[in-house]
């Protein structure tokens, strides 16, 4: 396959786009939040603006248009490490194979289904497994992971929807992982920029740019209709690897007519034996800047927020442009069903978390800012992924399912996990959410539906 990264052309673009004027900035933030997809020259000028009063307005625009596409609603997960074993030598990650501190951990089926129990007790519903790169961890072991995580139930806790966060694979492979079940696949490319990706992937399969960067084409050529982007920024500019993501996500709606479900956007955090100079490293103020930016490049697409980063900057990140997060994580092998630590070690974990909160303390503060937790998968189940989830989201009728899904879900997590004071105050937000829908008919129905959770049915969702 041709690349369709050209660093040449991204780079001159954001030169041909230096300085730009009031009137560029606000045409672009205009059609944007009319629910246009952003070129690359667009997206240019929104991320050379250095004027302060206009870096604001990109933000306001940001909220403005995640409260036209997606509502108020966040969707929770958790990831789950199966295993860290790795043949690659990534400079920035601490499950490299020279590092000989890292403890080496892959899970056996009774460790995974230990792990699920302890998430599904405090309420999850969605995972997203993660595994190093290594011939164990090959396409039949992933499904079989798989296949064991949707088996553990737990009281009223299943887990409805299973993400992966895995190697590249070929076609085959992704056919085999794909009868599994799964929801969303991610490859993150870490940089868009070859010279810097091959002086950061010093061995291993990693090391070929083009394998990885062709590896979401794969996928959806075996079937997976709904993959997940992604870049590590720190290792290079970071204006650079944002129009990096905005080509990829053409790529991908000129080949498949389809883009990518999510984005996501890890900042370089610390990590066992880590080896990335301070050069690129993203600031606080460029770093909530870029997420506004992405929000108004790709108005449909999920934007995934982890707890690489700290309360603080989760909280304000998530008014402009964040739909998914996670929430109570572990990134320790075997780590939710394990003793808790007050600090990590950082020799048994990818990177360092900024992000220690429960699940509960995090639901907690979303209900107290008014946001709706959602743990809804719906869309994969009923089959609104790919093309015919772009048909809901490109035009912002996503809106119409996510908001009363997710109160359904976060019904279930108020009437199954919820303290008293919670509950009382969640309830108290559905209420004040219902009063807002005009539609008679439908409010009627979402009420039917909200009774009969507290009644003890689950998993209902529109």
């Amino acid at each position: 396959m041709k690349p369709f990264i050209d660093a040449d052309e991204i780079e001159e673009i954001l030169k041909n786009h230096k300085e730009p004027t009031r009137e560029e900035v606000v045409y672009v933030i205009n059609k944007s939040l009319n629910k246009n997809r952003l070129s690359l020259e667009e997206t240019a000028i929104l991320l050379n603006t250095e004027d302060p009063e206009l870096i604001e307005e990109i933000k306001n625009g940001a909220k403005l248009l995640k409260e036209k596409v997606y509502g108020q609603r966040i969707v929770l997960f958790a990831p789950l490490y199966v295993g860290n074993l790795c043949t690659n030598n990534c400079e920035y990650c601490g499950y490299k194979a020279s590092n000989t501190a890292m403890k080496r951990v892959t899970l056996d089926s009774e460790s995974l289904k230990t792990q699920v129990k302890a998430l599904e007790d405090v309420g999850q519903k969605r995972l997203i497994l993660v595994y190093g790169e290594h011939p164990k961890y090959s396409p039949e072991f992933i499904a079989e992971s798989v296949k064991t995580v949707y088996q553990v139930k737990s009281g009223n806790g299943e887990i409805r929807r299973v993400n992966i966060n895995a190697a590249p694979l070929d076609i085959e492979g992704f056919k085999t992982v794909k009868e599994s079940g799964i929801g969303t696949y991610q490859v993150f490319q870490e940089t868009y920029h070859p010279k810097t990706y091959d002086k950061v992937h010093l061995s291993g399969k990693k090391k070929d740019f083009s394998y990885r960067l062709t590896a979401l084409d794969r996928a959806q050529e075996a079937g997976i209709d709904d993959v997940g982007i992604g870049a590590l920024f720190g290792l290079y500019d970071w204006k650079y690897e944002v129009l990096g993501l905005l080509r990829h996500v053409n790529h991908f709606e000129a080949t498949y007519r389809v883009g990518p479900h999510t984005i996501s956007f890890p900042r370089i955090q610390n990590a066992s034996d880590l080896n990335i100079p301070d050069t690129y490293l993203v600031k606080d103020d460029e770093f909530t800047r870029l997420v506004a930016i992405l929000r108004l490049a790709v108005p449909y697409t999920g934007l995934i927020l982890t707890a690489r980063e700290s309360v603080e900057i989760r909280d304000e990140i998530m008014e402009f442009g964040v739909s998914q997060i996670d929430g109570g994580t572990n990134i320790e092998m075997e780590g939710y069903s394990g003793e808790k630590h007050e600090k990590q070690d950082i020799d048994k974990e990818q990177f360092q978390i900024n992000d220690n909160r429960s699940l509960a303390d995090i639901m907690d503060d979303l209900i107290e800012k008014e946001y709706i937790p959602s743990f809804c998968t719906a869309c994969y189940r009923v089959g609104r992924t790919g093309e015919h989830f772009m048909e809901f989201s490109v035009p912002g009728f996503i809106k119409r399912y996510c908001q009363p899904n997710a109160m359904l879900t976060m019904a279930e997590y108020l009437e199954d996990y919820a303290k008293p004071e919670m509950k009382v105050k969640g309830y108290n937000l559905i209420k004040k959410k219902l009063s807002e829908y005009e539609d008679v008919e439908f409010k009627g129905k979402l009420s039917e539906r909200l009774e009969k959770i507290k009644k003890g049915d689950r998993d209902l969702f529109f």
